[in-house]
């Protein structure tokens, strides 16, 4: 649970980074909230990483949340649209999260398992015919 809740704040660091890069546009102070936002957000995902969680999965979260919470954010903050387009968008992508999440589960159940090797469980091709027989 513990790199769960530092991804969530890798996320949120880089969000707040992300829209103050924004706002930096117009209120250069902000540079330094950029700064430290984007180095917050790289130290908690290192120790994501740490406590074993795959990059894959961390990455793929981190980068689908951070895309959908910076136009939420920047439509909340900067008035930028969200169109159905863009929303559907967000839908794709989190759907795409979820589908990395569970093969990743199952990936780790699957090597978790005793006595089942991977490689077996997957599909071979059809055996050649015996004695060296070409078909037709």
């Amino acid at each position: 649970m513990t790199a769960w809740l530092l991804l969530i704040g890798a996320i949120l660091s880089e969000v707040t980074a992300t829209l103050s890069l924004r706002g930096a546009l117009d209120n250069p102070a902000l540079y330094v909230l950029v700064v430290a936002g984007y180095v917050l957000a790289f130290a908690l995902l290192g120790q994501v990483l740490r406590r074993g969680m795959s990059l894959g999965v961390a990455y793929g979260i981190w980068g689908a949340s951070g895309v959908v919470l910076a136009a939420l954010g920047s439509a909340l903050l900067f008035g930028e649209v969200l169109t159905v387009l863009k929303i559907a968008g967000f839908a794709l992508v989190a759907a795409g999260v979820v589908v990395v999440e569970i093969g990743s589960q199952r990936a780790h159940r699957q090597s978790a398992a005793p006595g089942l090797d991977p490689a077996a469980t997957a599909p071979t091709p059809a055996a050649a015919p015996s004695g060296g027989e070409e078909t037709r």
